[in-house]
Order: C-alpha cells, then sequence, then structure tokens
C-alpha cells in the first residue's frame, strides 16, 4: 500500500501549551485508519494542520504521489489537492433539497462564469444518483435538507464530501448523536468510501470503533501512544492507563 499521507516531527504550541509533540503518522491508500484519545490528545489539532487550518511550529506534512509539502499551502489550496474534512456538527445547506445539496458538491468548474452559465449534464445527474444511493439518501432527493435526522444530514455531508472525490477524508465523530441504525449505516458508509480511498476517523465510541475493523491510532498529550488492531492497542498497560482506565 502506497504512503498517501506522511506526517512527521510535527510539533504545535498555544500559548505556551504543547498540543502537538514530534507527532508522526503515516496514512496509506486505500486505508480506513481510526483515531482515538483522551480529550486534549491532539485529535483536532492534528487534523487541522493536515487540512491546513494550523500551522505546525516544526515538522513535516509530505503529500500525494509527488511528495509534496502541505505547509505553507493554504486551506482551499489543501482541499483541492484532495483532502476533505467532515466536522462534527453537520453543515449542510438546510433550505435546499437534498439534490440541489449534491448537485453544488459535484465536481464543476468553479469560476464566476462557470457558474452563472451552468447547465446539468446527464453525467452530473447520474453522479447525483450513484452519491445518493451511496449514502443512502436515494429515496429523499427532493427532500429539504432540514427535515432530515441527524443521521441523514451527516450522510448527506458526506456525499457532499465524496463528490469533490477526495483522496484523504477526514471525519470527525461521526457517531455522536446518531441512532444504531444510523449508526450501522454509518460504518457500513465509511468502510465502502475506504475501498477505493483513504479515510481517516477521529471518534470516542469504542464500539463504533470496534465495527470500523480497521487499524487504530492511540494519541496523547500530543503523539502516538500506540497503533494496531484495536484489541492490540486496548491491551496496551499506558493506554488502559491514560484513556480506558478513567
Amino acid at each position: 500500500m502506497a504512503t498517501l499521507l506522511e506526517v512527521s516531527g510535527v510539533s504545535v504550541t498555544f500559548d505556551g501549551f504543547r498540543a502537538i509533540n514530534n507527532l508522526s503518522i503515516q496514512m496509506g491508500e486505500p486505508e480506513l485508519r481510526a483515531v482515538i484519545g483522551p480529550n486534549g490528545a491532539g485529535k483536532t489539532t492534528f487534523m487541522d494542520i493536515v487540512t491546513g487550518k494550523t500551522k505546525p511550529d516544526e515538522g513535516r506534512v509530505i503529500w500525494g504521489d509527488d511528495n509534496i509539502s502541505l505547509l505553507g499551502r493554504n486551506e482551499s489550496q489543501i482541499a483541492r489537492a484532495g483532502i476533505g474534512r467532515k466536522f462534527q456538527k453537520p453543515t449542510v445547506f438546510e433550505a435546499q433539497t437534498v439534490r440541489e445539496n449534491l448537485q453544488m458538491a459535484v465536481k464543476n468548474p468553479r469560476g464566476p462564469f462557470d457558474v452563472l452559465f451552468w447547465r446539468k449534464s446527464s453525467g452530473t445527474e447520474a453522479r447525483i444518483l450513484e452519491l445518493a444511493e451511496e449514502v443512502g439518501l436515494l429515496d429523499h432527493l427532493d427532500r429539504p435538507s432540514g427535515e432530515l435526522s441527524h443521521g441523514q444530514k451527516q450522510w448527506l455531508e458526506i456525499g457532499m464530501l465524496l463528490a469533490q472525490d477526495p483522496r484523504l477524508l477526514l471525519v470527525d465523530e461521526p457517531a455522536a448523536g446518531m441512532t444504531p441504525q444510523e449508526r450501522e449505516h454509518t460504518t457500513d458508509l465509511l468502510k465502502r468510501a475506504a475501498q477505493t480511498r483513504a479515510v481517516m476517523v477521529v471518534e470516542h465510541d469504542m464500539e463504533f470503533v470496534r465495527r470500523l475493523e480497521c487499524k487504530v491510532t492511540v494519541l496523547h498529550e500530543g503523539s502516538v501512544l500506540a497503533e494496531g488492531s484495536l484489541d492490540h492497542v486496548t491491551s496496551n498497560p499506558q493506554v488502559i492507563e491514560v484513556y480506558l482506565g478513567r
């Protein structure tokens, strides 16, 4: 499996607090990875660094086949390079239908005139149907997104990210606030997405992580404490002490 993302020796300090401490993580393609750890372990800051929201004090973030450095690139350049991020709270256009949300997200030229003169092509429509089916919203295409359940909004947002065809999808706590059925569907959705791309899931819910059946990285105080299968990391005495023992 080729390395898609390599974070090495990255540190970042906020007001004297070292949020990320000499962190090194590699991600392959395709791969599904879960990142766990106690609050304040640096999970969100790590995602912020990869997506260009936070600049580290030191270290390297290397991306893609050409080994380009992501440091010094802004958030939109990094998104265009193929990194998509889903935040914990879904951000969909609630007044628009599911179809319109997906339509806006499907890759199209984004110049000012392209948007003015945009015409729906049969290729776009096929892609919208494909995405809606993939995330389980085919029967809801004409519903206003504001009417969807919390879980369905999460799926729509994942669909909108998949529409951009990212090579790496960063997903923050997708299971929060979902019903058991919604969580099951979300697990399946992420596992399917990870068959063709890299998907990294930050999650607190251990049962959800177990169902992902993937490699797990445990962060603690801004660096990697343990890595391996869920059974491997949860039997690690240090992980038990800092994370599970509470």
